[in-house]
């Protein structure tokens, strides 16, 4: 039987653990631990996902059984600090479905457009949100972190990109995440980070690019 959230049997009881935004999550694929936030009513992955096998910049991810990211200079060290990079069909896991789980977390998912503007609007709109997103200091972010407070709790790094031809660019200096809507057929939807101000960008690029991604609780 259960008793307020218990449940007995043979006089053993055992206590259920209730996950709440804020504490963090463990993704059962590679047994990696990802921090948590909850912004508004939204809750936010608090660190960029890496998951997945790292492949070269050089050759483009592709539709197999195998996850596939990419690492800055193809250094796995670099994905361990500032996460993977996807190109778009890879983290949508080739669909095109706005919200899909794509590559996150069971129970998560790529956010869509409007889930960003969420986002954004909460803290106060573009004009500001990118400083209250972005990690203080100059570790991750090259000088100067214009406007930066993190006063989100979003603790955006600057992994740079993956070009669409292959090289790594604007490491510390950019970051890109994906949304989960496409534009058209070979472009889609994405918010871009800058150190040098805290103007939040949405705009849309190639989808060969390999970018960050952050996942939404469902």
């Amino acid at each position: 039987m259960s008793v307020c959230g218990t449940s007995v049997n043979s006089n053993i009881i055992t206590y259920a653990t209730i996950w709440g935004c804020g504490s963090p999550i463990t993704d059962s694929r590679d047994n990696k631990t990802y921090s948590t936030v909850l912004i508004g009513t939204q809750c936010w992955m608090a660190q960029n996902l890496n998951v997945g096998t790292r492949i070269n910049g050089s050759v483009n991810q592709t539709d197999n059984s195998n996850l596939e990211k990419y690492c800055y200079d193809d250094l796995e060290s670099n994905c361990d600090i500032y996460g993977g990079l996807y190109q778009w069909n890879e983290a949508m896991q080739y669909v095109t479905t706005e919200g899909t789980k794509g590559i996150c977390l069971t129970g998560w998912h790529l956010p869509m457009d409007a889930e960003w503007t969420t986002l954004t609007t909460f803290l106060g709109g573009v004009s500001v949100a990118r400083g209250k997103m972005k990690e203080v200091g100059t570790t991750h972010w090259a000088s100067p972190n214009t406007g930066a407070t993190n006063s989100s709790g979003v603790t955006a790094f600057a992994g740079g990109d993956r070009d669409y031809n292959g090289y790594f660019t604007n490491l510390t200096g950019h970051a890109y995440f994906w949304s989960s809507m496409q534009y058209n057929a070979s472009d889609a939807w994405y918010r871009g980070l800058y150190h040098g101000d805290e103007t939040l960008d949405r705009s849309n690029y190639t989808k060969i690019n390999g970018w960050s991604a952050r996942c939404l609780k469902d």
